[in-house]
């Protein structure tokens, strides 16, 4: 895992997003006083990342942000955003992170095929850094937030408790047609038994901060 930190924190916006609801579906606004794009009332409107979805409160995911995306970001208040790409972090990124102190864990994992073997050393590891409350509120994103993502966030909900059908229906909702049987099969076997007691934690704080 490459690591890497920004002491500064800036956030000259604010957002609006809804829980997630029973389907999966979540209410999103972000705006702001000021000069730019404005819409008609006079509020600048901003464009999240590809895949943009709220996971749980304080936990969001995406496909790689670009520049066009980084107002948007500072609505969020990031610290951290968990970066599954084994390719070096872009200059400008990295730039973003340090002139808004936002912390990057990054979790190098090649980019998936059928029958490749997923490391599940390496999301075990990663949803570590998920579901400590102190890295809130955090950002997960690979390339297109779909199989990478998909999986840490499919495994996230197995310590949530969700069951197999619904984990599966939010994978294939980001995954389209693109999913992959192997990645259901690696949600479906993966051993979250070592990481209860520290889901439990979070779920603790996760419910008296609703």
């Amino acid at each position: 895992m490459k690591l890497e930190s920004a002491e500064v924190g800036i956030c000259t916006a604010t957002a609006v997003v809804g829980a997630p609801s029973p389907t999966g579906q979540i209410s999103l606004a972000a705006k702001v006083q000021g000069s730019g794009d404005e819409s008609k009332d006079g509020e600048e409107m901003f464009v999240p990342p590809l895949n943009f979805a709220m996971v749980d409160y304080g936990v969001f995911r995406s496909g790689f942000p670009d520049t066009a995306n980084f107002t948007f970001l500072q609505t969020l208040g990031l610290r951290s955003i968990i970066y599954l790409c084994p390719e070096p972090y872009p200059e400008h990124n990295l730039e973003f992170l340090k002139c808004n102190g936002i912390r990057l864990f990054q979790f190098g994992i090649d980019g998936w095929e059928p029958f490749v073997n997923i490391p599940e050393d390496t999301i075990h590891e990663a949803l570590k850094v998920v579901v400590d409350i102190r890295n809130h509120p955090l950002l997960i994103h690979c390339k297109r937030g779909k199989h990478r993502t998909g999986c840490l966030v499919g495994c996230l909900r197995k310590l949530q408790r969700w069951c197999l059908s619904s984990i599966f229906d939010e994978y294939q909702r980001f995954a389209a047609a693109k999913a992959r049987i192997s990645d259901q099969r690696f949600m479906e076997l993966f051993d979250i038994s070592s990481l209860k007691s520290t889901c439990q934690s979070y779920n603790s704080i996760q419910k008296q901060s609703s």
